[in-house]
């Protein structure tokens, strides 16, 4: 089956995977600092200053990619800092992400690197005043 007619939809697809992986981000940073919607299970308390800076990473970037402004640096950041997760959190534990419970971080971190690349898509405030040319 030929899926091609889907490209026509390109633009705003891309805006959903922005939206989605920009609210899960910004859910990470939220859990991890005033435990919305819930608390993280396993988070130290009080957090450590490292885990304080990814969770205002994690908010000021969510808050940035979700209305798609600045959208490539931050998605370029936010790779950066999933990245870094991964191998300062999750590898140690265990090289292999299924049991690391790395797999997270390895889906953030190459999908903000394709956002960075691909930049916002539609509805983005980048867009409406004409910084990203990728819708």
């Amino acid at each position: 089956m030929n899926f091609t007619w889907l490209s026509r939809w390109q633009p705003q697809l891309l805006a959903v995977l922005r939206i989605v992986a920009a609210l899960l981000f910004l859910e990470h940073g939220t859990a991890k600092l005033w435990d919305i919607p819930t608390p993280l299970q396993g988070m130290p308390d009080p957090l450590p200053p490292m885990l304080v800076a990814a969770a205002w990473i994690e908010v000021v970037l969510g808050i940035l990619l979700l209305i798609g402004l600045f959208t490539r640096l931050a998605a370029f950041i936010a790779s950066g800092e999933m990245a870094f997760a991964y191998w300062i959190g999750h590898f140690p534990r265990d090289p292999w992400p299924v049991n690391n419970m790395g797999d997270a971080s390895i889906l953030f971190c190459f999908i903000f690197l394709y956002i960075a690349a691909a930049g916002a898509g539609a509805w983005s405030v980048d867009g409406s005043r004409g910084g990203d040319r990728s819708r």
